[in-house]
């Protein structure tokens, strides 16, 4: 059979080559009487398919990208190994998706040159390869990190019109081999049901628009409020974490409030430490080798002060942030501390900053003089009591007694039965829909869901009306003046109505090129 117009034959024949990994010339291919068999052909159906199921795993791989830095501390947590696993994991899906993209390219290119597509056994045996293990990947973030489940349906409001714009391109593309496969076969049957299924899919991505919802589909006049942000134990991208250093950074990132720790020393000082043991964030391995797995609580505030809190931060580089600091940042990392409360409550006050924090361990047996401990703290600080925002649930209702200026914040929604309304709630982001967070703003409830790092899922919770976000990056998310994105709903329809169009004409210049 004769090459379609415009297929060079020298071509072909390297595409052919490197599908197929070996030298098949027009003569040999003539003498073999090569041709596409069934089984061919369910290779390249498997083929798509691992190429679609790893495309899959790049899109969750860049939105647990958020989360990731959560990962990297449980394993630390699990294995005592610091790791920076995003970067393992975007290069591992980078050769993957790449791999299996390229494969697919030459396969289609092959169709469209009317040459057989033999796949060689290397090729099939790198392809199951790779499907074993992006389905290990799936497995492995549905049974340890399933709520990250929850943060792709939540990616969908901000890359839901976008991707069907590149389904839509990528389906349309498909038009061109699938029209010259077509033109090329005798059965019937099969050309009748292929037409009928890339039919079917056709039109229901051009109808998919009426299920996606996204709140930045929206006027602009109709923008809430940009979220105010809080430090996430300060602006650990930008210092170590729950220092005095992190919460200075934070104020110059222009939080409004700074989230933090505390836990209580032997003797009884409230300190800021997020870890039941202080391995991770500081040098305690080196200073008390003997005690270094044991619990915060159990070391008094004398030797916590003997601990460097700051050096850990420049040797395993959290995050890549760390790499650009300047050599006057890189000297005050080294001299940072623990910090107890009290130091920390005459920062916020002297930054006209507010401070939330959790109280840890909660099941200690201890919990009680450990909320005592506190209060007492921050009473005698003199920091005006509505600045400080007041997380724990164990003994709340003293708390109030106590300190009633405190601002009582609930990690839990409000119930049906609410003896008292709720002001203030603190969530993950997971955990609230679009509809939710607009009922509570409604309802004049304070919404701050954390923790949020990337630019997308903070538009998308902005365009919703939260209150506020929980970030570990302060100072990226303060230089957004408005979300990525946002289309009122006439503009998307236009996008709607003309991508469509654009794509049927489309498919139909190649069914008619073709023929």
């Amino acid at each position: 059979m004769a090459d379609p117009a415009g297929c060079c034959r020298p071509c072909a024949t390297c595409l052919l080559c490197l599908y197929s990994c070996q030298w098949i010339t027009p003569k040999k291919e003539k003498r073999k009487g090569l041709r596409t068999t069934k089984c061919d052909y369910s290779w390249f159906l498997f083929l798509f398919c691992v190429f679609f199921f790893t495309l899959l795993w790049l899109y969750f791989a860049i939105i647990i990208l958020n989360d990731l830095h959560n990962f990297n501390e449980f394993i630390f947590k699990q294995k005592k190994l610091w790791l920076d696993w995003s970067l393992l994991l975007l290069i591992a899906t980078a050769v993957l998706i790449t791999y299996s993209a390229v494969l697919l390219v030459l396969a289609l290119c092959l169709q469209l040159c009317g040459q057989p597509l033999k796949l060689h056994w290397l090729h099939k045996t790198l392809l199951i390869l790779t499907a074993l293990v992006v389905a290990a990947a799936f497995t492995g973030l549905g049974i340890k990190w399933a709520e990250e489940w929850r943060s792709a349906r939540i990616s969908l409001q901000a890359t839901g019109p976008f991707l069907h714009i590149g389904i839509v391109g990528g389906m349309t593309l498909l038009a061109w081999p699938l029209a010259s496969f077509i033109y090329r076969t005798r059965k019937t049957g099969l050309k009748v049901f292929l037409l009928l299924l890339y039919s079917a899919v056709m039109i229901a991505l051009y109808l998919a628009p009426l299920g996606i919802t996204s709140p930045c589909i929206m006027e602009e006049n109709q923008l809430p409020p940009k979220p105010a942000l809080v430090g996430h134990r300060g602006a650990p991208m930008l210092a170590p974490e729950n220092t005095l250093m992190s919460l200075r950074k934070a104020v110059d990132c222009d939080v409004q409030v700074f989230e933090t720790d505390v836990m209580v020393s032997a003797d009884g000082v409230p300190f800021l430490m997020h870890d039941e043991e202080l391995t991770r964030t500081t040098n305690v391995q080196a200073v008390f080798p003997e005690r270094a797995t044991f619990n915060s609580t159990s070391f008094n505030w004398t030797d916590l002060q003997k601990l460097d809190a700051g050096s850990w931060f420049l040797k395993r580089k959290p995050f890549h942030t760390v790499q650009s600091l300047s050599a006057v940042d890189r000297n005050q990392t080294t001299e940072q501390r623990i910090p107890s409360l009290k130091q920390a409550l005459e920062a916020a006050k002297q930054s006209n900053i507010s401070i939330m924090f959790d109280l840890r361990p909660e099941n200690h047996s201890d919990y009680q003089s450990f909320v005592n401990a506190t209060l007492q703290v921050i009473l005698q600080s003199g920091i005006p009591q509505q600045q400080v925002l007041w997380l724990p649930d164990g003994f709340r209702e003293q708390v109030k007694q106590q300190a009633p200026g405190l601002q009582q914040v609930y990690g839990r929604k409000r119930l049906q039965d609410e003896k008292e309304p709720l002001l203030h709630v603190n969530l993950p982001y997971q955990d609230m829909s679009s509809e939710e967070i607009r009922q509570y703003r409604q309802d004049n409830i304070s919404v701050n869901l954390y923790v949020v790092n990337q630019p997308w899922l903070f538009s998308v919770l902005w365009c919703s009306g939260v209150s506020s976000v929980t970030t570990n990056a302060c100072q990226v998310l303060k230089e957004m003046k408005q979300p990525i994105w946002l289309l009122p709903s006439s503009t998307y329809l236009m996008i709607w109505i003309v991508v469509d169009c654009v794509s049927v004409l489309v498919i139909l210049w190649a069914f008619l090129l073709l023929k």
